[in-house]
């Protein structure tokens, strides 16, 4: 899968403001199934994931709104920026309080969510993308302060696993739970369940 960059119309002796990428990514008609992100300076547009990526995706998505109380919702196309890094991801997966996604809807907020407003930022990997996931989107939830980030990689060298980080503390998540394919995958509150990986296709 690879990501097109939509490159702001500047010279190359300025780098664009956050206030002007956001803008921008505000203002973007994005394709229906794709994605527009920001990283390192530059809007990213991420195209539709294959079957394999959206068997995981909606196995996820059920099994956490069963484990869910009623005050929280999972969303597929949610921006969360990450304010110390001036990035802005949309997670495959995220986990928010309803009552403040509603809060948005009413007032027609078009601007991208906190990434600490969020319970959990869920990604999948593509073989494209998988470094990005492991490493860049890692280090920007620690940042943002997501309290758990899920990482499905399917391309992982020892295997296709599911890693749980938790307790982000000064940009780097403390704790990372590694299981491979097959093994339940424990989830905190507010789930307090164990995710099934064994339908799980890499």
């Amino acid at each position: 899968m690879t990501a097109a960059l939509v490159e702001p119309e500047l010279s190359e002796e300025d780098m664009p403001s956050w206030d002007y990428l956001l803008s921008t990514w505000q203002e973007l008609d994005v394709p229906e199934g794709w994605r527009a992100e920001i990283d390192e300076g530059l809007i990213t547009l991420v195209p539709p994931p294959d079957d394999g990526h959206n068997f995981i995706a909606a196995r996820v998505d059920r099994a956490l709104l069963k484990a869910l109380p009623d005050d929280w919702d999972v969303y597929q196309t949610l921006g969360l920026y990450i304010y110390r890094q001036e990035r802005l991801f949309v997670p495959d997966l995220v986990v928010v309080p309803k009552k403040l996604i509603a809060e948005r809807a009413r007032k027609k907020e078009k601007a991208p969510l906190a990434a600490a407003e969020a319970a959990l930022a869920v990604e999948i990997t593509s073989k494209s993308n998988a470094s990005h996931d492991r490493s860049s989107k890692l280090s920007a939830y620690a940042s943002g302060a997501v309290p758990l980030y899920l990482l499905i990689d399917r391309y992982d060298e020892g295997g296709p696993s599911v890693t749980l980080f938790s307790e982000p503390r000064n940009g780097m998540y403390r704790t990372g739970l590694r299981k491979p394919f097959g093994e339940p995958v424990p989830l905190p509150e507010p789930f307090n369940t164990e995710l099934d990986t064994s339908e799980f296709i890499a």
